[in-house]
């Protein structure tokens, strides 16, 4: 799947890519026809840099219902013939989500759409998954036919179904195929799901990796091979070393985590930070000014998993570096900093975005750390975060720490969460948002009746209603 394009903040389209709650506002006061074209160019083409992360489905199925929309577009581009060339689940996942979403509401339409394409799409499963969660049993079993002629009856095809029934994100269809009384149903799903449950117990009897009785050198060995082979073992290796290292191991892995090959390096020095060990932050800085790529990557890391005030102490003196661990000490500082640290953190976060754009990755740590430690100078850097970055994550890790630094918060970004495509976010929109608006009032009123509103957005609304409906 390649990055979206996503377009400029200002318009239609960039609101609704990134999920924000004034794409939802902004689409309900444009001409309903823009409005159906931004949302079905979203719904089409995934805006998520992260589709296992990022929500949209529930944020685009609403705006579908008010905007009575069509599902046209949808439909076409279900049964486009490049479904048959392009198989991949980026390519409908979002679509096959939405129209789950929509199923739950009610909407017929999208119920046949995702039988239809359950029966004859290439990414099924996960039709059949967002059908397993909203249709009924007559139209589940209605199924079982068009899927299982998918596979083959020879033995390629039929490891090939055992190997999908063991791995169904949803079981329920599975189970009421495996009732079915016709042979071709019933018994073929329960020959599949025994040698399932076989294969899984094989691969459970042939475990790969350590073994007890290892030593030092051989989990240096493993983590190597895995530098060979393209994998990175350093993290499993390490917890290795904590299990078959003892004190007179020590002054072997001091001299893997100096100059050892890079695998060993690797595990070296991230069992010797997650031993606070007196030579780590040494051993560490060592490792950025000579090792490879991945060693840096590796210090790094380790570096900012250490607990104790001496990792604080240290990173207080490398956060001005303009290297990889001078950010990685901006972090550290965000997360167990104190008071003091605050003036560190803001430059490292406005540095950031200056140096990386509102997406950089380390802005995730950055962000938490202006809201933690209550860095007021740091809201208009926040509040350009949260306007342009493209990840509807940050984007709620950004309001959260506006509610901790902006006192207009509650009624400025606070009120438009509440439309927001991420549950988190319209949850602290709804313990913030100034009920003087009355569209606050009303959104509040309509997410707590919603059946499809999470359960910690459901708490927080009915903490701001009184018994009486009226808002507190």
């Amino acid at each position: 799947m390649f990055d979206p394009v996503i377009a400029p903040s200002g318009t239609l389209l960039g609101l609704l890519q990134r999920g924000r709650g004034d794409g939802t506002l902004h689409a309900l006061t444009a001409p309903r026809a823009e409005a159906l074209a931004a949302l079905n160019h979203c719904v089409l083409r995934d805006p998520r840099h992260d589709w296992q992360l990022e929500n949209r489905s529930l944020y685009y199925a609403r705006l579908y219902l008010d905007l009575h929309g069509e599902l046209d577009a949808v439909e076409a581009h279900l049964f486009d013939p490049e479904d048959v060339l392009d198989a991949d689940e980026s390519r409908t996942g979002l679509a096959l989500a939405v129209l789950g979403h929509l199923a739950s509401y009610g909407r017929r339409d999208a119920l046949e759409l995702l039988r239809g394409y359950a029966a004859r799409g290439a990414n099924w499963a996960w039709a059949l998954d967002e059908l397993a969660l909203r249709d009924d049993d007559a139209g589940l079993r209605a199924l079982a036919a068009p899927v299982l002629a998918r596979f083959a009856t020879d033995a390629e095809g039929e490891a090939e179904l055992a190997a999908t029934v063991r791995d169904a994100f949803e079981p329920r269809p599975w189970r009421l195929w495996a009732d079915d009384p016709r042979p071709f149903v019933g018994a073929r799903v329960r020959a599949a799901r025994e040698a399932g449950s076989f294969d899984r117990w094989q691969r459970q009897m042939r475990p790969t990796g350590p073994r007890p009785g290892w030593s030092v050198r051989a989990v240096f060995e493993w983590a190597q091979q895995g530098v060979e082979r393209g994998a990175a073992l350093h993290v499993p290796a390490a917890r290795c070393l904590a299990a078959v290292a003892g004190a007179e191991d020590r002054p072997e892995i001091v001299r893997a985590a100096e100059d050892g090959t890079e695998g060993a390096r690797c595990t070296a020095l991230r069992y010797l930070a997650d031993s606070d060990d007196p030579d780590a932050l040494e051993l560490i800085e060592g490792a950025v000014a000579t090792g490879s790529p991945a060693v840096v990557e590796a210090a790094v890391d380790a570096f900012e998993r250490m607990r104790g005030p001496a990792a604080v102490d240290r990173a207080r003196g490398w956060a001005r570096r303009p290297d990889p661990l001078g950010a990685a000490a901006g972090r550290v500082l965000a997360c167990r900093g104190g008071a003091q640290d605050r003036d560190l953190v803001l430059a490292a976060l406005r540095e950031a975005v200056r140096g990386e754009g509102p997406d950089a990755p380390t802005l995730w740590t950055l962000v938490d750390g202006a809201g933690r430690l209550g860095i007021t100078c740091a809201a208009p850097v926040l509040r350009h975060v949260y306007r342009e970055t493209a990840s509807s994550h940050l984007r709620g890790r950004a309001a959260r720490a506006l509610a901790a630094t902006d006192p207009s918060f509650g009624t400025g970004f606070a009120v438009e969460c509440l439309w927001d495509c991420e549950e988190s976010t319209r949850e602290i929109a709804a313990r913030h948002a100034e009920t003087g608006d009355a569209r606050v009032v009303e959104r509040l009123r309509r997410l707590a009746a919603d059946p499809a509103e999470e359960a910690e957005v459901q708490t927080a609304v009915r903490s701001r209603i009184g018994p009486e409906g009226t808002a507190v």
